[in-house]
């Protein structure tokens, strides 16, 4: 048995954590639900202290006026080197494997989950039954039941408690303008579409030295299991806006996989995709991660009067009887998290909770749509991998 498939353990230890959630049922003071002090500071931890939890926990704290106070980190390094950052206390700082328990049972208003996306439903899942505030890391899982827990975790909080996904793009106002008139008809009947991401490999921080544990951990992003591989950890942010072109999930893909040039890890290089939608609409993607000086993350939809051409960081346009030139260059890997995070924050102030895990997971489960059929060699429907319920295991 290896490390990708479930067992009837596993399944029964998620199972009763989920009964010991109360079936969802949350009891929080009418306060904590209806409003929040409008001069108060939101009290934030943050579960995995590596380069996205610095980077997003910096935009909480310089654009929201939020504090952080308490941190998880199963990595000692990263752990006190994070405290420093923000002067947060010893008694505050959890390390170990379970570190994020004991932080989402603390006092504290919201619960920033940045930590490998292999760990982020139990992460999630312990935050949303502590009744905080949950803002997660896309991809929200690296397999199909681990994007089911979180569905179930978004319904526990729902109208309770905000549970954000931070997806950049679906931030950006021009990319919002640009779904609008596609989604009103400016390009016509769309019959195919198309969706990349084609970068470098990026860089792997190295654990050498560290115990095979720690090692592992802080070398995960070559790692399929603690990463869901590269169509799954880094691609899915085309994919999602190629969902949200067709405000739907694909279902069915045929999809091939290689490893050509990588030498670290044993993620793949390259992914080659056909996802089939609703009405036969279908799409292609292509995945790459080991190219040299070039880049490019976007998604088109061809219709029949016009083309919609979106790309991440870039040029975001209508082109035919419907034109429309949105921008030359958008910021949406810096500016789409600042706003996520001062949409979560307002709407905590606010009381007034915000919630896309639906969407999130349908996204994420199109990625593992894709990586299980090329991993098979077959087509696979969406039926087929929502029954199978697949869960990823992380062993040393």
């Amino acid at each position: 048995m290896n490390e990708h498939t479930s067992t009837q353990s596993s399944t029964v230890k998620r199972r009763k954590f989920l009964q010991s959630s109360g079936a969802g049922l949350l009891l929080l003071k009418p306060e904590t639900v209806f409003g929040y002090q409008a001069n108060s500071a939101v009290e934030i931890g943050i579960v995995g202290c590596g380069g996205r939890g610095n980077y997003v926990g910096n935009f909480f704290v310089e654009y929201t006026g939020s504090r952080v106070v308490s941190l998880a980190d199963p990595v000692t390094q990263p752990l006190e080197e994070t405290a420093r950052r923000w002067n947060v206390d010893s008694a505050r700082r959890y390390s170990g494997l379970d570190g994020y328990r004991k932080l989402a049972e603390s006092k504290l208003d919201a619960v920033l989950v940045t930590s490998p996306p292999y760990f982020h439903p139990e992460q999630a899942l312990a935050a949303a039954q502590a009744g905080r505030h949950v803002y997660l890391a896309k991809p929200v899982a690296v397999d199909t039941a681990g994007c089911l827990d979180i569905i179930h975790a978004g319904k526990m909080l729902e109208g309770k408690r905000s549970f954000w996904v931070d997806f950049q793009t679906r931030a950006q106002p021009v990319f919002q303008d640009l779904m609008e008139r596609v989604h009103r008809g400016d390009i016509g009947k769309i019959p195919v579409g198309q969706t990349c991401y084609q970068t470098s490999i990026p860089g792997i921080k190295s654990g050498r030295g560290l115990d095979p544990l720690h090692r592992r951990l802080r070398e995960w992003l070559g790692d399929k299991v603690l990463s869901g591989d590269i169509i799954v950890e880094q691609h899915v942010h085309a994919i999602d806006v190629g969902n949200w072109y067709f405000q739907t999930h694909p279902l069915k893909a045929r999809a091939t996989c290689g490893r050509k040039v990588r030498t670290v890890g044993d993620c793949n290089d390259f992914f080659i995709v056909t996802f089939v939608y609703p009405n036969d609409v279908q799409t292609n993607h292509s995945s790459v991660q080991f190219t040299k000086g070039y880049d490019d993350i976007c998604a088109r939809a061809f219709g029949g009067i016009g083309t919609a051409d979106a790309h991440y960081g870039g040029l975001v346009r209508i082109t035919g009887e419907k034109a429309w030139h949105g921008t030359d260059k958008d910021d949406t890997f810096r500016s789409g998290a600042i706003a996520n995070a001062k949409k979560f924050v307002e709407n905590v102030k606010a009381g007034t909770p915000i919630n896309n895990t639906q969407v999130a997971a349908e996204s994420t489960l199109t990625a593992i749509l894709a990586r299980t059929s090329a991993y098979r060699g077959q087509e696979i429907t969406w039926e087929e991998l929502l029954r199978e319920r697949e869960r990823y295991q992380f062993k040393v």
